[in-house]
C-alpha cells in the first residue's frame, strides 16, 4: 500500500471511530432524534452538491424505491437505536457491537447467493463472532455493567448495517454510493425534522455538545464516505473495508481516553473474539 493509501486508511478509521464519543457528549443536550436529524441534515448539505457536481443523483434518484430501503435499514433506523443507546452504554461498547456487521453482511450475502459464505473459515470465523457476543452481553449483563436492552439495539443496529449494502450492491450496481447516501440522510432528515423541531432543547447548551452535533455531521457523517470511496479507488474494495478494525479500536481508545469510560470484563472477552471472527467470516477464500 502506498504512503497516501496509508493515510487515507487510518484517516477513515479514525473518522468512522469518532461518531461514538461524539454521540456520547452529543446526548447530554439532545434528544437521539435532534442528534440524527442534525447529523443526517448536515451530511446531506454536503454530499448533495457533490453528487450534483458529478452527475449521479438522477441516476440513484429512479432507483428510490431501493434507496429508500437502504435509507431506512442503514440510518433511520440504525442511527437512532445507537444514538438512543448510548445514554445508557459506553461510546466504546457501542464501537465494539457495531464491529460485528461483517457477520451480518456474510449472513445476508449468503442468503443472496454468496455461496462463499460455507467456506470452512468463514463459518468458523462466524461461530467465533457469536461466540464473542454472547460473551460481550452475558458477562455485561451479569456484571451490571451496561443495559442489555441498549446493547440488543446496537446489535439491531449492526444488523440493518449488514443488510442495506448488500440490498444496493444487488440492486443498484454501480450507482454512485456518494449519491445514494446524500438521497438517503435527506430521506432521514425529513423522517427527523418534526421530532427535531418539537424536541430541540431550549435556552442554554453546553457548548461542547453543540460542537459535537455539529462535527457529527461533518466528519464521521459527510467526509468518512468521501474519504472512503478514495480508499476503494487506490487500494480496492476487499483491502478498504479491513477499515471495520481500525475504526472499533479507535472508538474504545477513544472512550476511554477522552470521556474516561471504562474497560470491562465483557468488553476484554468479546473484542478479541467479534474481531477475529467478523475478519474470518468476511475473507473471502481464493476457491469456493
Amino acid at each position: 500500500m502506498s504512503r497516501r493509501g496509508w493515510v487515507l486508511f487510518l484517516l477513515c478509521g479514525f473518522l468512522w471511530g469518532i461518531p461514538y464519543l461524539l454521540i456520547r457528549i452529543a446526548v447530554r443536550e439532545y434528544s437521539p432524534a435532534c442528534v440524527v436529524f442534525s447529523r443526517v441534515a448536515i451530511g446531506a448539505l454536503i454530499l448533495i452538491p457533490i453528487a450534483t457536481r458529478q452527475g449521479t443523483l438522477r441516476r440513484a434518484l429512479r432507483g428510490y424505491k431501493y434507496v429508500s430501503l437502504y435509507a431506512i435499514t442503514e440510518i433511520i433506523g440504525p442511527w437512532f437505536l445507537i444514538t438512543r443507546a448510548e445514554l445508557n452504554i459506553s461510546s466504546g461498547l457501542a464501537g465494539l457491537l457495531v464491529a460485528t456487521v461483517p457477520i451480518w453482511s456474510t449472513l445476508f450475502a449468503s442468503l443472496a447467493g454468496d455461496k462463499t459464505v460455507w467456506h470452512h473459515k468463514r463459518l468458523i470465523g462466524i461461530l467465533v463472532g457469536f461466540v464473542g457476543v454472547i460473551a460481550l452481553v452475558g458477562i455485561e449483563s451479569f456484571t451490571g455493567h451496561s443495559s442489555i436492552w441498549a446493547i440488543l439495539a446496537v446489535l439491531l443496529a449492526a444488523l440493518g448495517y449488514g443488510f442495506a449494502p448488500n440490498t444496493i450492491a444487488k440492486n443498484l450496481p454501480g450507482v454512485s454510493a456518494i449519491a445514494i447516501n446524500a438521497i438517503a440522510m435527506t430521506m432521514a432528515a425529513i423522517v427527523y425534522a418534526p421530532f427535531a423541531y418539537t424536541q430541540w432543547p431550549h435556552g442554554h447548551v453546553a457548548i461542547k455538545s453543540l460542537l459535537s452535533l455539529i462535527a457529527l455531521g461533518i466528519f464521521p457523517t459527510a467526509v468518512a464516505f468521501i474519504v472512503f470511496f478514495a480508499i476503494v479507488d487506490e487500494i480496492g474494495t476487499a483491502r478498504a473495508s479491513l477499515v471495520t478494525y481500525v475504526n472499533t479500536a479507535f472508538a474504545v481508545f477513544l472512550g476511554v481516553l477522552l470521556l474516561s469510560e471504562p474497560i470491562t470484563t465483557g468488553m476484554i472477552v468479546g473484542l478479541p473474539l467479534v474481531l477475529v471472527g467478523s475478519y474470518l467470516a468476511s475473507k473471502k477464500p481464493s476457491t469456493a
